[in-house]
C-alpha cells in the first residue's frame, strides 16, 4: 500500500509524503512514513484476531505537524539525525575545527536540531510489497543544524514472517562530520493505553552512563549492581522505580563493538506480549516518556507521561566529545552502518 497524503504535501511545497503498510504472512504489520521515517504504526495479531499496536502516534498523518504537539515535541516513531541523544552545549571539535550546533533541550543539543531527520521529507527509494521492504534516502547538506559535510543518508524498513521489524541505517559522507543515528519509537504493549509501569523490562547491560545535571553523558560509567538500573533479570520496571521520575538513561550492552546482539525486552502480563530488540550499537537508551505532553493520540487515546518507553539503539550519547567513548566521527570513504530489529511475540 502506498497513500499519499496530499493536506502534508501542501505543506511541504508538493513533495509527495506517503505511507507505506509492511505485512507479513501472520498479519503483523507496520505502517511508515516517509515524512520523518515516522513509523505510524506497529500492530501484532492476536490468539483472538485482534491486532495489538505497541506503537504510540496519531491516527492521521497530519497530526504529527500538529502545534500542541509540536511544542513539547516528544519525536513519537521518527527517524534521529545526525547525532542521537544530547551533545553539550552543542559543541563539537573535528580535526581541530569547532562547530557550534543549536541548543533546542536547555544549553545542549537534542537529536539532531530543531530541525533534524525527523522533520525531513525522505526520498522513496523503492518499495517492495512482496518483500515488504521499504528503502528510504536522505540527503543531509554540509552546515545543516550546523554539521559539517554532505552527508547521504539510507534508511531501509523490512518486516519478515518472524515478526521482525528491522530498520538499517547507512551513510556516507565528503567532509569528517558526526554521526549517531537512532530511531524514536514509543512502545506500550498494551494497544497503547495507560501506562507502561508494569512493563516487565529486561536489558542486558551492566552499566550506565552517568549524566549531568541536564542529562548529557559526561563520560564516567557506574555500575549497576544494587542499583535501580539493574535489569539485568527481567523486573517490573516500577519494582526499582520507586519514587524515582523513572528513567531516562543510557545502558552501555554488555557486548563486543559492533557485535549484532539481543540487548534489551520488555514484555506485558495485560496483552500476553513481548518485545525484543537487537542491535549492532554499544548503547539502549531506555526513556520512559516522563516528559509525553498531554494530547490525544491514536483511537482517542490520552496520553501523557508514562504512556510509552523508548528503546533507543545508538553510540554512547556526547561521544564526540568524550574520547574514551567509541568513534562518532565518519570520514571520507568511510560507511557509517547500524542495524536493529525488534520483535514482537504473543505469550
Amino acid at each position: 500500500m502506498q497513500n499519499i497524503t496530499p493536506s502534508l504535501s501542501e505543506k511541504f511545497g508538493g513533495k509527495e509524503v506517503n505511507t507505506f503498510r509492511l505485512i507479513n504472512k501472520k498479519g503483523t504489520e507496520a505502517i511508515i512514513s516517509n515524512y520523518g521515517a515516522i513509523l505510524l504504526s506497529f500492530k501484532i495479531k492476536k490468539e483472538d484476531g485482534s491486532m495489538n499496536d505497541i506503537v504510540l502516534g496519531f491516527d492521521k498523518p497530519e497530526d504529527y505537524l500538529d502545534e500542541k504537539y509540536l511544542q513539547q515535541y516528544p519525536l513519537f516513531g521518527a527517524a534521529v539525525g545526525r547525532y542521537g541523544n544530547r551533545i553539550k552545549n552543542g559543541q563539537i571539535e573535528i580535526d581541530g575545527i569547532k562547530y557550534q550546533l543549536p541548543l533546542n533541550m536547555g544549553t545542549d543539543h537534542l537529536h539532531g536540531g530543531t530541525s533534524g531527520f525527523d522533520k525531513k521529507i525522505w526520498k522513496i527509494d523503492s518499495f517492495d510489497e512482496v518483500k515488504n521492504v521499504l528503502k528510504l534516502s536522505l540527503k543531509s547538506p554540509d552546515g545543516d543544524e550546523g554539521y559539517p559535510g554532505n552527508l547521504n543518508v539510507s534508511l531501509t524498513f523490512t518486516l519478515n514472517d518472524n515478526n521482525e521489524l528491522i530498520h538499517e541505517y547507512t551513510a556516507t559522507t565528503d567532509k569528517p562530520t558526526a554521526v549517531n543515528l537512532t530511531h524514536h519509537s514509543y512502545f506500550n504493549l498494551n494497544n497503547g493505553r495507560g501506562r507502561v509501569d508494569n512493563h516487565f523490562i529486561k536489558i542486558n547491560a551492566s552499566s550506565i552512563l552517568e549524566q549531568d545535571e541536564n542529562l548529557t553523558c559526561n563520560g564516567n560509567l557506574i555500575n549497576v549492581t544494587g542499583t535501580r538500573f539493574d535489569f539485568r533479570k527481567p523486573k517490573p520496571m516500577v519494582e526499582l522505580w520507586g519514587n524515582e521520575p523513572g528513567y531516562d538513561q543510557s545502558f552501555v550492552v554488555d557486548k563486543k563493538d559492533k557485535e549484532f546482539a539481543w540487548s534489551a525486552e520488555a514484555w506485558s502480563d495485560e496483552s500476553k506480549t513481548k518485545l525484543e530488540v537487537a542491535t549492532t550499537e554499544p548503547v539502549v537508551h531506555f526513556y520512559t516518556g516522563i516528559w509525553i505532553p498531554s494530547v490525544t493520540g491514536k483511537n482517542n487515546t490520552q496520553y501523557g507521561p508514562y504512556s510509552g518507553f523508548c528503546f533507543e539503539t545508538q553510540v554512547h550519547p556526547n561521544a564526540i566529545n568524550i574520547p574514551s567513548f567509541p568513534n562518532t566521527v565518519l570520514r571520507p570513504g568511510e560507511v557509517y552502518s547500524q542495524k536493529t530489529v525488534y520483535r514482537l511475540s504473543n505469550l
